[in-house]
């Protein structure tokens, strides 16, 4: 059973999903919601989303709450890697796809990150067009410069 709580902040509403073991998805607003997702605050939930406000308030860097995203084998090695860029860095698509092994495959990063199911705790926003361009993303663009601002204004505890 799927449980879903929202938690309000300086972006808008954001609902944080687990499965009982681990957060399982990251909603900007009510809308995307899933109509079966029971809306409940669990022990994992409260601490994800204690760790997301402290994050957003320029106060944490990395998330200590078990992760699993569904996906695809590929799409499992991109956010592995999206995962690893460090807090307040980017990396282009192109250079993603090289370190997966797979250089030739920017298009399908791209692709990739859109599916991903858990922005922000997966920080999807670092990743930015070849030349340095800030591309599509799920909470939309205005949130993706937010963040990467956040953490710009934040890099250095």
């Amino acid at each position: 059973m799927k449980r879903v709580f929202f938690y309000q902040t300086d972006i808008g509403d954001i609902g944080i999903a687990e499965n009982g073991q681990a957060v399982t998805e990251l909603y900007f607003g009510a809308a995307t919601v899933p109509p079966d997702a029971v809306q409940a605050q669990t022990e994992l939930l409260r601490e994800a989303g204690r760790q997301l406000l402290e994050y957003l308030a320029g106060r944490r860097r990395q998330f200590a709450v078990p992760l699993a995203p569904a996906g695809t084998a590929f799409r499992q090695r991109v956010w592995q890697a999206v995962g690893a860029i460090p807090y307040g860095q980017t990396l282009s698509y192109q250079e993603v796809a090289q370190r997966i092994g797979k250089p030739s495959a920017a298009r399908a990063v791209g692709n990739a990150n859109r599916r991903n199911p858990l922005p922000v705790f997966i920080p999807c926003h670092r990743v930015i067009g070849a030349k340095g361009q800030l591309t599509g993303y799920l909470g939309g663009l205005d949130i993706k410069k937010y963040l990467l601002g956040l953490e710009k204004r934040h890099g250095v505890f």
